[in-house]
């Protein structure tokens, strides 16, 4: 079985946002980790070498895969702020609409820059995102 690419690592948070070259996407990261560790309880943690985590859970899917994952992370791209989210909520088409310009998928909702969104919706989704995540794959 392969080998998960995204692990929990010891990097620098700080370091890794500090040698984000666009200052919008750099003064982001910081207020995300501001509001995705007090949402969260969680201190950031660097999983790879580009995404910040916060928490963490174990999947094993039916095909036997397995492996860890943030509770909730983000990563501040090239072409956007990738918001590492769970998105199988109730509310989830709800939030999205009040959440402001933004792109989504499956389990990611891309943002140019945190202005352009309410991060009081931001808040509401990473906490049904967790919520959701622990009744599905409950801590051991």
């Amino acid at each position: 079985m392969a080998k998960n690419k995204t692990t929990e690592t010891e990097s620098s948070v700080t370091d890794f946002i500090n040698a984000v070259e666009d200052v919008t996407k750099r003064n982001d990261s910081f207020e995300l980790v501001k509001i995705m560790q007090k949402e969260s309880g969680f201190e950031p943690r660097m999983w790879g070498p580009g995404i910040i985590g916060f928490g963490s859970y174990h999947y094993k899917y039916d095909s036997g895969h397995e492996g860890d994952a943030p509770l909730v992370a983000f990563s501040p791209r090239k072409a956007a702020i990738s918001l590492y989210c769970y998105a199988t909520t109730e509310n989830k088409e709800e939030l999205l609409s009040k959440l402001g310009k933004h792109k989504a998928s499956k389990g990611c909702i891309y943002i140019k820059k945190l202005t352009d969104i309410d991060t009081e919706i931001l808040r509401k989704i990473i906490l049904f995102s967790i919520e959701n995540l622990i009744k599905l794959y409950p801590p051991q």
